[in-house]
């Protein structure tokens, strides 16, 4: 039997809570606001039920209270924001007011059970992650913050949203927290939503019956279901349909899945870790992704910082690459040369990772000799090598916007950042943000980034 906590100032609702727990054979303790539950001794309790607004406080106050005991949030407040703050700080789950009776019992069964198979808490706190335990490395403190973030989340069943760029090895974290996991005997499923057709990702992710469609000759099973016990990896998962959204909600929530073309529904016990590149609640905010499931996955967002920002990483990331190249392709030991490790520390890599290892390797074959100079990576490192061609036609074309020089003199050269100073700060009064990353070529999110690396912030009042 099971000896749970309540604390809810609405004696109705509290009662009926009680007495739905009493009939499921849980022993219930009560409480009525934050200071009647801190007189009690949480350590006695296997769960704590707390509404999210409180006499006194929140209930998000009692999960340092309850230490390593799971706290249930209700809530009425709209409250997928503030629901998902609560799981933020600690919350295991949330459940929306007024709650249908199955579901409460189904939530307090499933983290009851958790906490049963729970590993027992240590006296000391774990061993950071580090780069030997990932196979990810990372000396520069943005990649030691990921590896205790990872130390954190991996043992848990918390939902994880991977957020980076394109190419920065977002599903070497996802690995990372799966091999962390209670899961690691279990499968990791891969799925890149932006490689499946659109008119075939529901049955891919869920499965199908016979005859379910044009095409469907036997039963299959979707790779939700292969998941089952282990983790369920989402790559992309901004280019997912709202159609399979609406699906992978119900997986989230209920823990269930229904074929295409299937009637019954069947329990999956899936850990989910997605990833991206883009910025999901601005597609939320764009009715392009849902905002109920955005607010589900983003339980714990792990940013993976670009190369470009990771300092002397790129180095180490370099030569490892190089050592495994040469093995490969069974050649000897091969270096870089001063001027190919300054070039690789100057250039941006706007490929990552990903762009890094493609040099590497391009390097290794033309290779005539085991020192790898600059010229055989095959990036531009010259002043101009981040112009777009707008922003290049930009610079040798007059400006309609400003008006010519008076004095007959030319500008000088321009750099690219002198170039985005000056365009920007002489033209933001009559342009709109729009308008002026239009005529740089580059996205508004782009130009916001580039105005807080140059110290340029946008005039009070502008567009």
């Amino acid at each position: 039997m099971s000896h749970i906590l309540v604390v809810e100032d609405e004696a109705i609702i509290r009662n009926a809570v009680k007495r739905l727990l009493q009939r499921h054979q849980h022993e219930v303790t009560e409480a009525d606001s934050i200071d009647a539950a801190r007189q009690l001794d949480f350590s006695d309790f296997d769960m704590v039920i707390s509404d999210l607004r409180l006499p006194g406080g929140t209930g998000t106050d009692l999960i340092e209270l309850a230490g390593n005991i799971p706290v249930l949030i209700m809530t009425s407040y709209a409250s997928l924001r503030s629901a998902v703050d609560a799981m933020k700080l600690g919350a295991v789950d949330y459940i929306a007011k007024p709650f249908d009776h199955e579901e409460m019992i189904q939530a307090v069964t499933r983290i009851l059970d958790m906490r049963s198979q729970a590993p027992t808490p240590q006296a000391s706190d774990p061993a950071p992650v580090t780069s030997a335990d990932t196979g990810i490395i990372g000396s520069c403190e943005p990649m030691q913050l990921l590896f205790r973030k990872i130390a954190k989340v991996a043992p848990t069943d918390a939902t994880v949203l991977i957020q980076g760029e394109s190419g920065t090895g977002k599903e070497l974290v996802a690995r990372a927290i799966h091999s962390q996991s209670r899961r690691a005997n279990k499968a990791l499923i891969s799925v890149n939503c932006a490689a499946i057709p659109e008119t075939l990702i529901e049955s891919e992710l869920f499965g199908h019956e016979k005859g379910a469609f044009t095409g469907a000759t036997a039963q299959r099973q979707g790779l939700v279901e292969a998941a089952d016990g282990g983790t369920l990896f989402l790559d992309e998962i901004g280019e997912l349909p709202l159609e399979a959204q609406a699906r992978l909600l119900r997986v989230l929530q209920e823990g269930e899945i229904r074929r295409v073309g299937s009637v019954q529904s069947q329990q999956v016990d899936v850990r989910l870790v997605a990833a991206t590149h883009r910025n999901l609640k601005e597609l939320s905010s764009q009715g392009e992704f849902r905002e109920d499931l955005y607010y589900r996955l983003n339980v714990m967002e792990l940013h993976l910082p670009p190369l470009r920002d990771r300092g002397e990483d790129v180095v180490e990331i370099a030569n490892a690459m190089l050592t495994r190249a040469a093995e490969r392709m069974a050649q000897d030991s091969m270096t870089f040369d001063s001027g190919a490790l300054q070039a690789i520390r100057d250039y941006h890599w706007p490929g990552n990772v990903r762009e890094l290892e493609n040099a590497v390797e391009r390097a290794v074959i033309l290779a005539e000799s085991q020192s790898i100079s600059a010229d055989l990576l095959g990036i531009d490192v010259s002043a101009d090598r981040y112009l777009s061609d707008t922003m290049r036609n930009n610079l040798m074309e007059p400006n309609p916007y400003e008006p010519e020089p008076d004095n007959g003199e030319a500008q000088g050269d321009l750099s690219l950042d002198d170039y985005f100073m000056h365009f920007v700060l002489e033209n933001e009064s009559s342009m709109t943000e729009t308008e002026l990353a239009k005529k740089l070529g580059i996205s508004r999110k782009s130009l916001w980034e580039r105005r807080q690396r140059l110290g340029i912030p946008r005039k009070k009042g502008g567009r």
